[in-house]
């Protein structure tokens, strides 16, 4: 059968195909994918052609044995062969028939009786079967059984007869007089297909292995910029080199690269960070220390040191001893922020009560700077948030508002919200911070004004401490200054927190 060596084909591909599906070869995947595109049209059109082959050839040697049929039924009425079957000349017309098509030939009279059998077994037998009586109604027919190889017909006898006149024209009628069923064979039909389908099996064959080794050849193709950019991420790994990676073979590969470009430049930025973070510690814890060794061997060389001088550079060191205390506490802030949100206690509280607690705490600082403190609260609010946290933030941001404004200015705190998230405004009349600073505060030890946050006692983590938890709650903190004349500060934090 024609069709079985395709369908074993298409069921070994899906084998296959099922068995690499676990690979994660994108070669693999590439050649597998290549090879079905390839292998789809040549088995579809080999079955097309060889289907197509047989219909025409069915079809030809039908339209062929009903022209033979036809001319024979004419024979059989001339010599009224269904009267007297003893014609020699019809005979042998019928045998040769019977032998040009290997077929069988039978002549049934209109009584459905078998006047011919070239067989020889059914003769003088009535025949009734449903294309035999369609048949004597003057209906024809053709049936093809490929199962047993032959072509089954059927063709009316039929006679033209005058029905009468009508003025100087007869009219006249096609009687049916009877039917001749044949059974012509395939085999020869058979024979020219399987020598087809063995030719088109090499043939197939041929187009596969080229299909294959095409498949082989493009995949290779295909995938070689990604080893290039595969050998480009493991030198960069290994460290051989810090060059961008460019390879523009195609599409892909140029994304990719750009994607671990952007990808490098910020791990070399976090690496920089890193390492500055490290140096700006080790600065600055070692300056209270330096300072309270200074202090300690001045008094040490100092034998008969006056009891004032002892008092005063007690202060300095208990001073310099706080100051290493509190960068160590913020420090430990910044630590802990860094790590997950596992550390989030998250309570639904009043938002203005926390906010005036704050208020209430920072005021005598601001009173003794000479800073008016202003808060104002739009409309009562409630959140879902970590208490601590908030607190840090907003501590620090309005300290900070104190610590940096001029004599006689003010800190304005407001607070408002909406259906999602609530906002807390601290606007300031301090010195504000320069332009190109702004993108920098909240890094870590970064100060605008060195001497300066040195002399009110500034760590430089405030706000990387305040950044830091107010993104654990998914919400943003803006900065808008102008030098000299003041800052704002807006955080914004979701009323409903949102996990993960």
């Amino acid at each position: 059968m024609y069709g079985l060596n395709g369908v074993l084909a298409i069921t070994l591909l899906k084998k296959i195909l099922h068995k690499f599906t676990f690979l994660r070869s994108l070669k693999t995947r590439i050649f597998l994918l290549l090879l079905i595109v390839g292998l789809i049209p040549c088995v579809s059109m080999r079955y097309a052609i060889l289907q197509n082959y047989e219909q025409r050839a069915v079809s030809i040697r039908t339209s062929d044995i009903t022209t033979q049929l036809r001319i024979l039924a004419n024979h059989l009425i001339t010599y009224h062969y269904l009267q007297d079957t003893s014609s020699e000349v019809i005979n042998a017309e019928i045998n040769q028939l019977s032998t040009l098509y290997d077929g069988r030939v039978m002549v049934i009279n209109s009584d459905l009786r078998i006047v011919k059998d070239t067989y020889g077994i059914s003769e003088n037998k009535t025949i009734i079967s449903e294309e035999v009586l369609r048949c004597a109604k003057g209906e024809s027919a053709s049936k093809y059984d490929r199962d047993n190889g032959y072509i089954e017909m059927t063709i009316p006898i039929t006679e033209t007869v005058a029905s009468g006149e009508l003025e100087d024209a007869q009219r006249e009628t096609e009687i049916v007089r009877g039917v001749m069923l044949v059974s012509a064979s395939t085999d020869s039909i058979m024979a020219t297909l399987d020598a087809l389908s063995r030719q088109a099996l090499i043939i197939e064959a041929i187009v596969i292995l080229a299909i294959v080794v095409a498949s082989v050849m493009a995949a290779r193709v295909l995938i070689r910029p990604f080893e290039k950019i595969t050998l480009a991420l493991d030198n960069a790994q290994e460290g051989y080199t810090n060059d961008p990676i460019c390879v523009n073979d195609c599409i892909e590969t140029e994304h990719i690269g750009d994607a671990f470009n952007r990808v490098l430049g910020r791990m070399k930025v976090l690496d920089d960070s890193r390492q500055e973070f490290v140096s700006n510690v080790s600065h600055e814890l070692k300056t209270p220390i330096t300072s309270m060794k200074v202090l300690a061997d001045s008094l040490i060389s100092q034998k008969d040191a006056p009891i004032e001088l002892y008092q005063e550079f007690m202060e300095d060191i208990a001073a310099e001893v706080e100051r290493e205390d509190k960068i160590i506490t913020d420090l430990l802030a910044l630590v802990k922020m860094d790590r997950t949100v596992a550390d989030m206690n998250i309570t639904e509280m009043d938002i203005n009560v926390l906010v005036e607690l704050i208020m209430r705490r920072l005021r005598p600082i601001a009173q003794k700077k000479d800073v008016e403190l202003v808060y104002e609260s739009v409309r009562p609010v409630t959140a879902a948030v970590d208490e601590v946290k908030i607190t840090l933030v907003l501590s620090n941001l309005v300290e900070n508002a104190i610590k940096y404004n001029r004599e006689h200015g003010w800190v304005k705190v407001t607070l408002d919200a909406d259906h999602q998230f609530f906002t807390v405004t601290v606007a300031d009349s301090g010195i504000g911070i320069p332009a190109d600073s702004l993108d920098h505060i909240y890094e870590r030890f970064y100060r605008v004004d060195k001497s300066r946050s040195r002399e009110i006692g500034g760590t430089g983590l405030g706000l990387a401490i305040a950044r830091n938890a107010v993104l654990m709650h998914h919400g943003s903190i803006n900065a808008e200054s102008t030098e000299g004349e003041g800052t704002v500060f807006t955080v914004k934090i979701p009323l409903s927190y949102i996990g993960g």
